[in-house]
């Protein structure tokens, strides 16, 4: 369990440097350059990642049960992960009316994803996992609400093509992860 709690600190203290401490960002932006802190931010994200996921995987070895999760919840998990999906998709896909309805789709997706994962598992492992994704997306999408207010931040729609790719890239994307990847990543098949 220490490893996948040293992961999430590690993962989720660099994503929430612009939350918690935005004047400190800006002074190693500069101080290193765009590039070199877009550097030294995936290289710490890396680093977290792989920890979460071999974390996850050695707390899963032995894993403390705290609930049985009802069969539906596998099935309303899939269907929250595929909006999540979709969402992860309109974050990057630029002139989307997704993205002007939600603001930031990709913490959004995040909220649904964590949501949808503890709903599906009752162990002691996904509960830290899913539970601080959780707490830290919500208090993402908190703060940079609260930025996009003062500095009058709108986002734009566009053509309903975008919104098309959006949904295309989101589901196909879920599929490669749910049918392909997730055993990999986590150790066990999303759907049997």
């Amino acid at each position: 369990m220490m490893v996948l709690i040293l992961g999430l600190l590690i993962f989720l203290t660099v994503h929430s440097v612009r939350i918690v401490a935005e004047p400190w960002r800006a002074a190693q932006i500069a101080r290193f350059g765009p590039s070199g802190w877009k550097g030294l931010y995936s290289l710490a994200s890396v680093v977290g990642l792989v920890l979460i996921v071999w974390g996850f995987g050695l707390a899963n070895g032995h894993p403390v049960v705290l609930w049985a999760p009802p069969m539906w919840a596998r099935h309303v998990t899939a269907l929250l992960t595929v909006l999540a999906f979709v969402l992860f998709a309109a974050a990057y896909v630029p002139g989307n009316r997704i993205k002007a309805v939600f603001g930031h789709p990709m913490v959004v997706g995040v909220q649904i994803w964590a949501l949808a994962h503890l709903l599906a598992n009752g162990t002691l492992a996904a509960v830290v996992l899913f539970g601080a994704f959780l707490v830290w997306a919500v208090t993402d999408f908190a703060s940079a609400r609260r930025r996009d207010r003062p500095a009058g931040t709108r986002y734009q729609g566009g053509a309903l093509a975008r919104d098309a790719a959006v949904v295309v890239i989101g589901l196909a994307s879920w599929a490669l992860v749910a049918f392909v990847l997730h055993r990999w990543l986590a150790g066990v098949p999303a759907y049997i």
